[in-house]
């Protein structure tokens, strides 16, 4: 099947500073796409944009955004610059973890951190930007959810719990849009060599070294390339689900790990 250009195509994706955001942003940079990156470190994406600019000529807009602040998604996202307005593709990447306790040990803050990120946050921007896609009948939203969302794990209660989240409003999204010609798509990873468990184990780095031991993994590009994948399928083609997982991997706990 033929790729669909999307090149002049207006894409957001937030937590773009680094991992899968960054290598989804370079991939649909090299696709054409003129891109607004959304993060919580601006000097990253500055950055991102200056290599972007060099490699494709990619105009970009930047925006300093952490999706967890509504009054701020709603004042930056919702009011976005006329020339910026029609975002066609919206790849809500933004998510994280924290910890690794079992239930009756977590830590509240981080159920609220991973809750106000992954669920409430993918919503806030999800509300700004979707009703744009409505108005013009068209659109692709992409969000960035986990095996743990199918797989849930000891420890990780709450992690899951978020992803599963982002699994079902995916589906029930599709469901709202059927009439309006737009595509909404669950892109689900699983074990990604990013700075994900450094931010899990609140930046032992020790700790968060030993997921990735002895098989490897798949890198933010795979993800990236998946995600690119899909958007550029023909209008009539909707991918609603991908489990993405190493060839090392079976379940979000079950992988071949040589000694």
């Amino acid at each position: 099947m033929p790729s669909v250009s999307i090149k002049g195509r207006i894409a957001l994706v937030t937590g773009a500073s680094s991992g899968i955001g960054q290598a989804t942003a370079e991939g649909l940079a090299a696709e054409g796409a003129r891109l607004i990156l959304a993060a919580r470190r601006i000097e990253r994406l500055e950055e991102l944009a200056a290599r972007l600019k060099t490699a494709h000529a990619t105009p970009t807009l930047l925006i300093q955004l952490d999706v967890r602040d509504r009054a701020a998604v709603e004042a930056k996202l919702a009011h976005l610059p006329a020339e910026w307005a029609d975002v066609d593709i919206l790849v809500n990447n933004a998510g994280l973890s924290r910890g690794l306790n079992p239930l009756h040990e977590g830590l509240i803050d981080d159920w609220d951190e991973m809750i106000d990120t992954n669920v409430k946050g993918l919503l806030y921007v999800t509300r700004a930007i979707l009703p744009g896609m409505v108005e013009r009948q068209r659109g692709h939203v992409i969000h960035v959810g986990s095996v743990a969302g199918r797989d849930p794990y000891a420890g990780g209660a709450v992690y899951s719990g978020t992803k599963a989240a982002v699994a079902i409003i995916s589906r029930a999204m599709k469901i709202d849009v059927l009439e309006r010609g737009i595509r909404v798509t669950n892109i689900e990873p699983g074990l990604v060599e990013t700075e994900f468990s450094l931010v899990r184990f609140h930046g032992d780095a020790e700790r968060a070294k030993k997921p990735y031991i002895g098989l490897q993994p798949l890198t933010p590009e795979d993800v990236a390339d998946a995600i690119v994948w899909a958007v550029t399928r023909p209008a009539h083609v909707n991918v609603q689900d991908m489990l993405l997982l190493a060839t090392a991997q079976a379940t979000a706990t079950t992988a071949y790990r040589k000694s």
